[in-house]
């Protein structure tokens, strides 16, 4: 699998990292135990540590996108590659994050794949964003619109480059076959998988999505930060630092904490750290709309 990584992620060998490496061992053995004794644990508790794992998941393959935890990129691919949550390939993520860092113009949906922004606020599109617009409407209603915007895009770009296609999802299936697979001999129904890991891990990685950019910041990559995260901060992998990461893509998670600390006035700019804690998030933005939905470069021409 060949992967484009951003310039700065490429500059230089790395040694293999030893912190990223426990915490891939972590999600994997947490996986295997979780799904292997379901059985055994409390319905709630399940769905916390299945989700806990989704998404922490989710955090490692973004580390490994970015050059993580070894010098070798088929490496660093195959520790991310497994596909716990399901429904997204894997080189599908890795093209769409690196595209997202060197946009020209991140938050602009024209140009950044992973903007949240539209650029009109009709038609379906307008509607999917209209839905998300709170966190209780990301949270409930964002898994299922992710994998159905998945679908639609995937469907068309079936029309235009076909072969490449297969060359995603193939792979993709095939390990997906593979997971089925344990869960079935773990007698762990497909169903009840969905319903406890994947739901509960996609919303709580759409919970560190939901403000992590804005297109009215002039801090790097248009980035929030979150500046005090001591449970999600160790789920997102500190990517709650937001900024930090996208002036330092280069940099492990676990030296994002430091670089933030000794460069947080010029990280924040003059937006200051734009949200204290998730829960400050939540309390401003569980009913109430984040942001305006149509991006400023759009604006004008939205009817």
């Amino acid at each position: 699998m060949n992967l484009d990584v951003p310039a700065a992620d490429a500059a230089a060998p790395r040694k293999v990292e030893a912190p990223t490496l426990v915490v891939a061992a972590a999600i994997y053995g947490g996986w295997l135990a979780a799904t292997y004794w379901h059985d055994a644990i409390p319905v709630p508790l399940l769905a916390v540590a299945g989700g806990w794992l989704i998404a922490w998941h989710g955090s490692l393959q973004h580390e490994t996108i970015h050059g993580h935890p070894t010098g070798s990129r088929r490496v660093n691919a195959a520790i991310g590659f497994p596909p716990l949550a399901l429904w997204l390939p894997y080189a599908i993520y890795a093209r769409s994050h690196v595209a997202h860092h060197r946009s020209p113009a991140i938050t602009d949906p024209l140009h950044d794949p992973e903007s949240r922004y539209v650029t009109h606020a009709r038609g379906v599109a307008g509607m999917a964003a209209r839905a998300q617009a709170t966190l209780l409407g990301r949270l409930l209603l964002g898994p299922p619109i992710a994998v159905l915007t998945l679908l639609v895009e995937e469907r068309l770009r079936a029309r235009r480059a076909p072969v490449a296609v297969l060359r995603d999802w193939v792979p993709h299936f095939l390990a997906v076959a593979l997971v089925a697979e344990w869960l079935a001999w773990a007698r762990f129904g497909i169903g009840h998988y969905i319903l406890l890991f994947v739901y509960p891990g996609m919303a709580l990685t759409l919970l560190r999505s939901f403000a992590e950019h804005r297109a009215d910041l002039s801090a790097p990559g248009r980035a929030a930060t979150v500046e005090r995260a001591r449970i999600l901060g160790l789920l997102y992998l500190n990517n709650n630092l937001h900024a930090a990461h996208h002036d330092r893509p280069d940099l492990a998670w676990y030296r994002l904490p430091a670089h933030y600390r000794t460069n947080r006035a010029r990280l924040t700019g003059d937006a200051r750290p734009a949200y204290p804690t998730y829960g400050a998030i939540a309390r401003a933005f569980f009913l109430k709309r984040h942001d305006m939905l149509v991006h400023p470069a759009h604006r004008d021409a939205a009817p």
